[in-house]
């Protein structure tokens, strides 16, 4: 048996590197482009504002998944679902249409999926909206509040 290389060390999980990130970043814009021209038939999709909020590219630069949702207020997860399923039926069209705007080696295997990004901050904002935390947080601003001057008198003693 092989024994291990004190001098490698063991590959630890990180985010993307920049190189992902930058390509995310520029397949995101050309799809974002590509939409908002309305050449898309899809009946789902015409006429519809659409948010590519992300797009996470993979390591070898192969596969993209693109988070998607709906433009506009009221906007719910189911709307974000159907929108990715929809974008999902054109994405051999939208793929040839990448290709001719994005200079890569390889262009993406496009794969969507609802941002559920949204419903989550509407739901941290009205949970701190809602009576129980305003109360609690009134309770707060009441009691001794803590600033420098109280430092400064400490520090004399």
């Amino acid at each position: 048996m092989r024994k291990p290389d004190p001098k490698k060390k063991k590959r630890i999980a990180r985010g993307p590197s920049q190189r992902q990130l930058r390509a995310g970043e520029i397949v995101r814009r050309a799809l974002a482009d590509i939409i908002g021209r309305g050449t898309i038939r899809d009946p789902e999709l015409v006429d519809r504002a659409i948010t590519i909020s992300e797009v996470r590219v993979s390591n070898d630069m192969r596969h993209a998944t693109c988070f998607v949702a709906p433009l506009g207020g009221g906007v719910t997860g189911e709307d974000s679902a159907k929108i990715a399923e929809a974008l999902t039926r054109v994405k051999s069209y939208l793929r040839g249409q990448l290709a001719k705007e994005v200079t890569a080696k390889f262009v993406p295997d496009l794969t969507f999926s609802a941002d559920l990004s949204f419903d989550q901050a509407e739901a941290v904002d009205n949970l701190l909206r809602s009576p129980q935390v305003a109360q609690d947080l009134d309770g707060l601003d009441d009691e001794d509040d803590f600033d420098d001057d109280d430092l400064d008198e400490d520090e004399e003693d």
